[in-house]
């Protein structure tokens, strides 16, 4: 049962602690006079995948690569679907034009690369399936070219919002820091921890755990995200950070993953690839259906129930 509390807590310890990090690093970089649109592109992004990020290094590390890899395709699924989904339902979203023609086909080329990366069994007829070291290199290769795409919109797009950031004194910022990075660490352990127990005492799959509850509990900082700036009718923020947070899951988290410790992958694993594609080409092709770059609120509800059917059916099956 201590587990299971644990587990519970370990999501807020990790949700808060990723916000105490980016609130006192953004302060400090302010304070070293660093533009807010660069604090925003690296910080700000950063720390919202930190949740994600904590959670795979401890499920790397103990070579639980299900959770490893179920939470990265299970939180970009929920990222498209859910969060996306109940975004639209606040408030439709429209999306800028370097949104639909860049950055969605790159998240979905995101999901494809690692799709053929995944399945040397299937490609090469090698004796092992799984994300090599080598290709967590190549992964974190991709992520850089994103970083130099991002920095490079940022002097050509005039209508990018700069980051408000909040100012504390050297020593709170530094306390926000060390709070942060504890509550990151203490809540991935516990999250991971629990993550393997439920899966023991109901006999069911790691990867159903990572592709479910954790995915869901490491992308409420994105849902929170999306939802407020879709409620402040703020909608390119609202799917700029669920796009971003996609590419930055797969290139940056398992890139980094799979070079601590290569994630071995199991065939069974295709199907969840195959709807971390799909749900990228739903995106895609939505914005062309009805009003052009809008995701209008019946095709929200189309995406969550979608969604939660996904979720049935991965209960059936796994």
């Amino acid at each position: 049962m201590i587990t299971y509390i644990l587990f519970i807590i370990g999501f807020f310890l990790l949700i808060k602690g990723a916000d105490l990090l980016v609130d006192g690093s953004a302060s400090i970089a302010k304070k070293l006079k660093i533009s807010s649109i660069v604090i925003g592109l690296t910080i700000v992004a950063f720390g919202t995948s930190a949740p994600e990020f904590i959670v795979n290094i401890f499920a790397s590390v103990r070579g639980n690569s299900e959770i490893a890899i179920g939470n990265i395709l299970g939180s970009n699924i929920a990222n498209i679907l859910l969060i996306l989904g109940i975004s639209a339902i606040i408030y439709p979203i429209t999306a800028k034009k370097n949104t639909v023609l860049k950055e969605i086909p790159l998240s979905l080329l995101a999901a494809i690369v690692l799709g053929l990366m995944a399945n040397d069994l299937i490609i090469d007829g090698a004796g092992f399936s799984g994300i090599t070291r080598i290709d967590g290199f190549i992964l974190l290769s991709f992520f850089i070219i994103f970083l130099y795409y991002t920095f490079g919109i940022t002097k050509s797009d005039k209508d990018i919002v700069e980051e408000e950031i909040k100012v504390f004194s050297y020593s709170k910022a530094v306390i926000f820091i060390i709070l942060g990075l504890a509550g990151l660490v203490i809540g991935g352990k516990w999250i991971v921890d629990g993550a393997i127990k439920i899966a023991e005492l109901f006999n069911i799959s790691q990867s159903l755990i990572g592709l479910t509850i954790v995915a869901i509990g490491t992308s409420l900082p994105e849902l929170a995200t999306s939802a407020i700036a879709a409620y402040k009718k703020q909608s390119d923020i609202a799917i700029g950070n669920v796009v971003g947070s996609n590419i930055f899951n797969i290139f940056w988290i398992l890139g980094a993953s799979a070079i601590i410790r290569p994630l071995p992958f199991s065939n069974s694993s295709n199907g969840d690839i195959a709807m971390t594609i799909f749900a990228s080409v739903i995106l895609f092709i939505v914005m062309f259906i009805g009003k052009k770059r809008v995701i209008e609120r019946w095709q929200g509800v189309f995406m969550v129930t979608l969604y939660a059917g996904y979720v049935v059916f991965l209960v059936l099956t796994k």
